[in-house]
């Protein structure tokens, strides 16, 4: 594996990890009950921080097309949570999620900047890593 490759999963692997750091922080330290659409985007952040340790550790850059389907379900769902925070369309047909309410803002840094908001980030970050691995690996064969 080249350095480059290399590079681009140790970011997969930091913002996986800063995310699922982040979120424990929230609702561990900060106390903040996650909604249905929070759980979803932890099912699909925690295991990348195994998955993209473990393909660190073996320098095994195949795993680019695991981390871009986990990460791409986790951009659309990111962003659909992000619309139901913020666009009254969609939060007038969000209807309930269960215990807490997915339109619930604990946090609203800038006026825009929500948990799903940084989730959409993390997880657009590594997909782009992972797009710009699978093309880079592809260029090596």
């Amino acid at each position: 594996m080249n350095k480059r490759l290399e590079n681009l999963l140790l970011v997969i692997w930091t913002v996986a990890l800063v995310a699922t750091l982040g979120s424990l922080y929230y609702s561990e330290v900060k106390g903040f009950i996650p909604c249905l659409y929070c759980w979803y985007q932890r099912i699909l952040m925690y295991p990348l921080v195994l998955i993209a340790g473990i393909a660190l550790i073996q320098k095994n850059g195949r795993i680019a097309l695991t981390t871009a389907a986990f990460s791409l379900i986790g951009v659309c769902l990111s962003a659909y949570h992000y619309a139901i925070q913020k666009l009254s369309f969609f939060q007038d047909r969000a209807g309930t999620c269960g215990d807490v309410p997915c339109t619930a803002q604990y946090v609203n840094y800038l006026g825009f900047i929500t948990i799903p908001f940084m989730a959409f980030v993390a997880f657009a970050v590594i997909f782009i890593a992972s797009v710009i691995m699978l093309k880079q690996l592809k260029e090596t064969k």
